[in-house]
This record gives C-alpha cells, structure tokens and sequence, in this order.
C-alpha cells in the first residue's frame, strides 16, 4: 500500500513547495506538516487535529482528500492495540481538572477582553435635548425680507388691499411652505415664483439660500421678494388716447427730412408700451402689450414712431 508520508513528501516537492511557505498559506504548523510526513500522529491532541490537518494539507497539494484520510486510518488500524492493563487503569482525573480549569480561564479572559473594549469605546455624543419655542410671525412691508426661519414660523404679506400668510410647514430633505395658493417645496440654492392674488400684478419670490436638510433645530436662511407693480384697470387711466391729430407731448427725435429708421427698446421693470407707425401708406403697424423685466423689441419705420409709455424709468430706447 502507498505510503500516505510519502506521498504528501513527494507531491510537495513535486510543486517545488517549502513546509514554511505551505505553512504560512495553511496557518498549519510546520511540526503538524513535518509529522504528517513522518506518519507522526502522536504529536497532534487527538484524532480529530489529525484529520483536519491532512484534510487541508491535501486540499493545498490538490489530492483526493478522501484517499488520503483512508490512507490515514489504514495507518491507525496497523498500529498495535492497547494493552489490556492500560484499559483497565483508572483514569488520572488531573488533565479532567485542567480542561475545567482552561475552559474556566478562556471564558473569564472572553469577558475581561470584552469589558476592556467596551470602556475603550468613544462615549456617544448626548442627544441634543429638544428645545420648545414658540412659532414666530414676520411681516413683509418693504420689497423684501431675508431671516432665518424655523418650522412654524409664518410670513405676512400685504399688497395694500389683502394679508396673504406663508407658513413654513416642515424641513426635511427639501423645505416645505404652505401658501393661500397651495404647498411648494425648494431645494438648496432653488428659487420659486409664486402669484399671491388673481392678479399677475403681485408676485412672490421665495429663495432657500442655506439650510441642512433633516435639520429642523438649525432652521433655513429664505429670502422673500415681492414684485408689486400698481394695477392698471384701463388703458384710458394709463395714457391718454393716441391721435394722429394730436400733438405729441414730448419729442424724442426729430429731423427735418424723413429717413428710414429703427427704435431698439429694452425693458428693466413692468410697463405697458404702446406703439403707432406714422404717415406709411398701406401699413397700420399698431402693438400694445405689457412688457417685463429683459424683454426687447425692435421697430422699423420710415417717418415717425408715436409711443405710449406707462412707466418710463423702465425703457430705454
């Protein structure tokens, strides 16, 4: 029958593997390796060492484990049985003892060990105490107000003629407010537009420009912006009627010979701009619309523009 010492022996050799390499990618002493060789079973604690050792040492090799542990008890069944005597002799009860005595030690070391490592924990920070307070309200009367707000807090706004309350509802990962025209939420660094009345004369912007999210205690830095322009009922009220009998109250720009020319018009603010193109057979060139803030046109005529104007600071032409 093969020799399993010398089979592990040649094999190992065979991969050109030292026992001190093989013992440091097992984790398996070199003395159990070396033993294993020799078919030296007495140096490891019991049977089960045995077999678990050349289990692994066989796997590492690449053999077929189950012949190896058939070789292994092969070896075992040879070997001469006890004596008689030696069966018959009362057991020493002193390594019973010191099984006792090491499972006693290995458990009190467990529990030193874990005591030891829960005091060298950091101590977690206290959890913040809640802290009450009472919900403010804030009143917008110039064109804008900028505070930190807190959830429950409240802003006023009034046009002259309405009060319309925004609450801020809640903070979590984007901050919510209640308004008369429905919820909105903003993000970090986002703008949000929102029309208080029926009326596109009264317009609300809302800035969200710091907040940490989920952080309730630390509230969030908001902006408010109103766009409040005076409510035009009628053209009439506005600007006088346009007549092409009518002298123009203020000329812009005259020339004594007529020449083709262009009125480039940028707005800054709202305003209702009215324009006629004057004294061109065949072309009824009328506009009137309200304009806002970054809006252009462009006008071509040949002999004269008349302009209507409800807020002049606002055009430049």
């Amino acid at each position: 029958m093969e020799s399993l010492g010398k089979k592990l022996k040649e094999t190992r050799e065979k991969l050109g593997f030292e026992l001190d390499y093989i013992c440091d990618e097992t984790n398996i002493s070199k003395r159990y390796l070396l033993a294993l060789e020799k078919e030296d079973f007495s140096v490891f604690p019991g049977e089960p060492y045995a077999i678990g050792f050349l289990k692994s040492y066989g796997e590492f090799l690449d053999l077929d484990t189950s012949e190896l542990i058939n070789l292994y008890r092969s070896i075992m069944l040879r070997e001469q049985p006890v004596p008689v005597e030696e069966l018959l002799k009362r057991p020493s009860r002193i390594p019973k003892i010191i099984g006792i005595f090491s499972v006693i030690f290995v458990v009190m070391a467990l529990i030193t060990g874990v005591f030891f490592f829960i005091q060298r924990l950091p101590e977690r920070p206290a959890a913040p105490q809640s802290v009450e307070r009472t919900a403010s309200e804030f009143f917008l009367i110039s064109d804008f107000l900028e505070r930190r707000f807190y959830p429950g807090d409240s802003i006023l706004v009034d046009d002259g003629e309405n009060a319309y309350r925004l609450v801020f509802a809640s903070l979590g990962d984007v901050i919510t407010i209640t308004t008369p025209r429905g919820s909105v939420m903003l993000d970090l660094g986002q703008e949000v537009t929102i029309d208080l009345s029926d009326s596109e004369f009264h317009s609300l912007r809302i800035f969200a420009l710091d907040f940490v999210k989920n952080d309730s205690l630390s509230g969030a830095l908001l902006r408010f912006e109103q766009d409040l322009q005076p409510q035009m009922v009628s053209l009439q009220e506005i600007i006088e009627p346009l007549s092409l009998n009518r002298e123009a109250t203020t000329v812009l720009l005259t020339s004594p010979n007529a020449f083709p020319f262009t009125l480039q018009t940028a707005f800054q603010g709202f305003c209702l701009f009215r324009y006629q193109v004057l004294f061109e057979a065949g072309r009824l060139d009328r506009s009137e619309r309200f304009y806002q803030r970054g809006e252009e046109i462009s006008v071509t005529a040949q002999n004269g523009i008349r302009l209507g104007i409800s807020n002049a600071q606002a055009v430049r032409m």
